[in-house]
């Protein structure tokens, strides 16, 4: 278990964060990012409880973030395409914090928490922080300006063209291009096979 101590006095560069739009924290440069395992489809619960449990007990100096990390994905399903948010890391909470014996038992008795992902220490689990690194693979995905792409196809799947000169005929799928969402199918065409390139949205399962 980590030692109690006491969180230092903010200075004038210290990093803030903003809670509920309202009151603003400095986080002090040894606060570090803890994984934290709940129960499935319980992110956003354990979020939302974790918050008022800060707010109630007076935690805002050693707990200062907590992340659901999601990122916005564009599913296309029966010819339609729609925006969806998909949770990156399901079961998993990011939180960001002075560990202490105060701040550990804040989280850890958090209703629907599990407990932190580190390393076996006897009885108990000590946290081990995220490196910096992943913690900005992590943002910069959640970031992103263009949703990525989920398809349900798969090459040699066959599949019917709804849209297009090509309407109505049935192909074999022979490549997919995520970066384009483009689809290359080959087409029996007058008895030939015939490559051809459509977009997602042309195409659907058999």
């Amino acid at each position: 278990m980590a030692e109690k101590r006491k969180a230092k006095a903010p200075d004038e560069e210290a990093e803030l964060v903003t809670v509920d739009d309202a009151e603003t924290y400095a986080v002090p440069e040894e606060a570090e990012w803890y994984v934290v395992h709940t129960y499935s489809g319980y992110e956003n619960k354990v979020k939302q409880n974790l918050e008022h449990r800060i707010e109630s007990m007076g935690m805002h100096d050693q707990i200062f973030q907590i992340v659901v990390p999601v990122e916005e994905e564009v599913d296309i399903k029966d010819g339609q395409r729609r925006i969806v948010e998909r949770k990156i890391f399901p079961g998993y909470v990011l939180v960001r914090m002075l560990l202490t014996d105060d701040s550990w038992g804040v989280v850890r008795n958090t209703p629907a928490v599990t407990g932190f992902v580190g390393s076996q220490m006897g009885e108990r689990v000590k946290p081990v922080p995220l490196r910096p690194e992943d913690v900005d693979k992590i943002m910069r995905r959640m970031e992103a300006e263009e949703p990525t792409i989920r398809v349900s196809f798969r090459e040699g799947q066959n599949v019917r063209i709804v849209d297009g000169p090509f309407t109505d005929f049935h192909g074999v799928i022979d490549a997919i291009d995520m970066e384009r969402g483009k689809v290359r199918l080959m087409v029996n065409f007058f008895g030939r096979e015939t490559p051809v390139e459509l977009d997602f949205l042309q195409v659907e399962k058999v």
